[in-house]
């Protein structure tokens, strides 16, 4: 089975491509643009069958010129910057890029799978639903999170849902993510400082319901997002937009405290200002509503919490990837 895997060099599209190595898959094409990071990194070790930039391969979906002996075409390819503020640059990058795909698969009926976001959900306000009639009414923080709900606005208007797979990835967290730079989860961005000065800093809170670093976060573990990401390629008739959680929300303090259990390290937590540019675009919480998943017939058991902490760190600590 041929596969395309957009941002198949990024984060989460590597750790996918190593999955589809374990199930004995290389027929794959990798599309992404390398440009001068160390995104390659995370291809090095893969099989696959030839690689192409984004830029090249957009034009020739355009063109029609791509061999329509697909299995399934994987769009996670998007800038994932939540402090981007160029929104004309994110809008033809993220939006008008995955129409374009999502016309090509569906003109010639290749199952067709995306990377939405749990940014589209903003402050929570609507709950974490991943049904439709919730997805129409969010209102996402940041631009990142608006590209992300424009594209499954554009599926819904068109009533597309039920023709393709869209992910609404949580906190994902896990190697391959070292390019990312201040995207990186907090775990990649404290190691080494944990290591060195045997501290972390979280940001402080400022709203009097959470105290500081009881913020929460639904993390979930990169390979628990592309065990499930698997079995809809492997299912290509299980069609909608899903939330990729755990379903259970964790603090800040509890992530920490995870981390210095792993080093063997007492836990030492420092609480900062937050940057004035995000205060009012931060989430205080998020958890993923699982019902629809586990409907699509999803029975997947998560790796505990501790332990996929304790296991990234491994990584951490030997620079290596998944």
């Amino acid at each position: 089975m041929k596969i395309i895997v957009t941002g198949g060099a990024g984060f989460i599209g590597s750790c996918l491509l190593w999955k589809l190595n374990q199930k004995g898959i290389s027929d794959i094409l990798v599309v992404d643009r390398l440009g001068d990071s160390l995104k390659w990194r995370n291809l090095a070790g893969k099989h696959f069958k030839d690689y192409i930039e984004k830029d090249d391969f957009l034009n020739l979906v355009l063109e029609d010129k791509i061999d329509k002996n697909i299995g399934a075409i994987v769009h996670f390819g998007a800038c994932t910057s939540t402090t981007c503020t160029d929104a004309t640059y994110m809008i033809k990058n993220n939006y008008e890029y995955s129409k374009a795909l999502a016309k090509f698969a569906l003109r010639h009926r290749i199952p067709f799978l995306y990377a939405s976001s749990a940014a589209t959900y903003g402050l929570g306000n609507e709950g974490f639903s991943d049904k439709d009639e919730v997805t129409l009414n969010l209102k996402p923080l940041n631009i990142y999170g608006y590209s992300k709900q424009l594209f499954d606005l554009w599926l819904l208007r068109n009533r597309l849902q039920n023709k393709v797979t869209g992910f609404k990835f949580f906190n994902v967290f896990g190697p391959n993510e070292y390019h990312k730079g201040e995207m990186m989860s907090v775990i990649a961005k404290s190691f080494d400082k944990i290591v060195k000065e045997r501290k972390i800093r979280l940001f402080k809170s400022y709203r009097e319901d959470y105290a500081d670093g009881e913020q929460k976060r639904d993390f979930i573990y990169v390979k628990d997002a592309v065990d499930i990401v698997y079995y809809f390629i492997e299912h290509p008739k299980k069609t909608g937009i899903f939330n990729v959680g755990t379903g259970c929300a964790r603090t800040w303090n509890e992530l920490a405290r995870a981390i210095f259990s792993a080093l063997d390290m007492p836990a030492s937590i420092e609480y900062f200002d937050m940057p004035q540019s995000i205060k009012d675009k931060y989430q205080y919480y998020t958890q993923a509503d699982l019902g629809k998943l586990e409907n699509a017939g999803i029975n997947h058991k998560f790796s505990g919490f501790n332990e996929a902490v304790k296991d990234y760190a491994g990584f951490l600590k030997n620079h290596s990837y998944l």
